[in-house]
């Protein structure tokens, strides 16, 4: 089957999900942690795509990045699997795949949600009552965004460093954002226009972006999208493998 023609949203932050196969661990040991920063460092550069926040749990990924080009956020994800999942296989003596076969992603309206999705994502350790606290857990952005500790693949989105000129006082304000507890309704709005495919925006972005899909090519039957741009495939962002 053809694929769908594909839309280039360059320059949109997206909000990456991506889950092991059947929702299996695909994280055993620190250094398999360690393993994949270095690659998702080493990665990300290579195909332009700046990451802005990100979350390791046991079984799944959530990224929060900013392609430079209509294919990175596809490329990165391919080398991602490329590296790490050869090198679980190897340590842990297992074949076959380690990861289920696409990954999610949602189209962000930066203006309204980004802040929001650093918050949302950072917040998973807390939220799956593994620590109280996000600054304990190793495995994600948020020491980089509230304490300024060394993060070497982290780049900060223009929205995050309009928070305050000063560093200090940007973190600060980082720091009492992420206290806020996110409300039920954004919670939802995030992880169902992440899990769906879906843009992640008011009325007026889910419009744009729905608007500029049809002009690229009608959906196939019985799937895609509509004019608020709900059900968006990676296949027609340039995300999918």
């Amino acid at each position: 089957m053809p694929r769908r023609p594909r839309l280039n949203l360059t320059g949109l932050p997206l909000h990456i999900i991506q889950r092991g196969n059947n929702r299996s661990a695909c994280f055993f040991a620190d250094e398999d942690y360690r393993f994949y920063l270095h690659s998702l460092r080493l990665l990300s550069a290579k195909h332009r795509c700046a990451v802005h926040a990100y979350v390791l749990m046991t079984n799944h990924v959530h990224l929060l990045l900013t392609p430079a080009d209509p294919t990175g956020a596809s490329r990165l994800m391919q080398a991602m699997g490329r590296h790490y999942v050869p090198y679980v296989n190897q340590l842990y003596k297992r074949t076959g795949t380690l990861f289920e076969g696409r990954f999610k992603a949602s189209v962000i309206n930066a203006e309204e949600y980004l802040l929001k999705c650093y918050c949302y994502i950072e917040l998973n350790p807390v939220r799956a009552r593994i620590v109280d606290n996000p600054a304990d857990y190793l495995w994600s952005s948020y020491r980089y965004h509230s304490i300024g500790a060394c993060n070497d693949i982290v780049q900060d989105h223009a929205l995050f460093a309009a928070l305050d000129s000063d560093e200090t006082r940007r973190r600060n304000a980082y720091t009492a954002l992420i206290r806020t507890e996110l409300d039920l309704q954004t919670l939802g709005s995030i992880r169902t226009a992440t899990n769906r495919g879906q843009a992640l925006g008011d009325a007026r972005f889910r419009e744009m972006i729905g608007s500029a899909m049809c002009r690229v090519g009608e959906p196939e039957s019985g799937g895609g999208l509509d004019r608020e741009g709900r059900g968006i495939n990676v296949e027609q962002i340039d995300l999918g493998f």
